[in-house]
């Protein structure tokens, strides 16, 4: 069996990153190890209660990884929200909205009722989209 166990999203700065996903939406931290000789971090976070399954909080790579044209122009796609899109699914929309904003979480919107359920959305520091939905029973077929 394979299983997905971590995603990653690309970040300017992983301490930034680390506060957001800790103390605005309350995650805890999975790993946190710092290899000097590699100049590296492996850092992830992830929701209380969902154990098995993490997200990786990966800075923007520099030179020798990347050249440094390469670098900038990936840490400017990812500031414009095109480093992809978490999906987060919650029993109450409204209710998780109301509690991240107390937080300072900034929404693109509001909750919103779709075909599929109600749903919004929020960038993280570095420009990562986050969407939140509160799934309701409904039918793929359904036209």
């Amino acid at each position: 069996m394979i299983r997905i166990v971590n995603a990653q999203f690309w970040v300017h700065d992983q301490d930034e990153a680390l506060a957001f996903y800790t103390r605005m939406l309350g995650w805890e931290v999975r790993a946190d190890v710092t290899m000097p000789e590699w100049a590296f971090r492996w850092l992830v976070v992830g929701p209380v209660g969902q154990e098995g399954v993490g997200l990786v909080l990966m800075p923007v790579p520099k030179p020798p990884m990347f050249d440094g044209s390469t670098s900038e122009a990936l840490a400017e796609l990812v500031a414009k929200g095109a480093g992809g899109t978490l999906f987060l699914e919650t029993d109450d929309c409204q209710a998780a909205y109301d509690e991240l904003s107390a937080r300072g979480v900034a929404f693109n919107d509001p909750p919103t009722r779709q075909p599929y359920g109600i749903d919004t959305s929020f960038r993280d520091p570095s420009g990562n989209n986050v969407r939140l939905t509160q799934v309701l029973e409904f039918s793929p077929d359904r036209h």
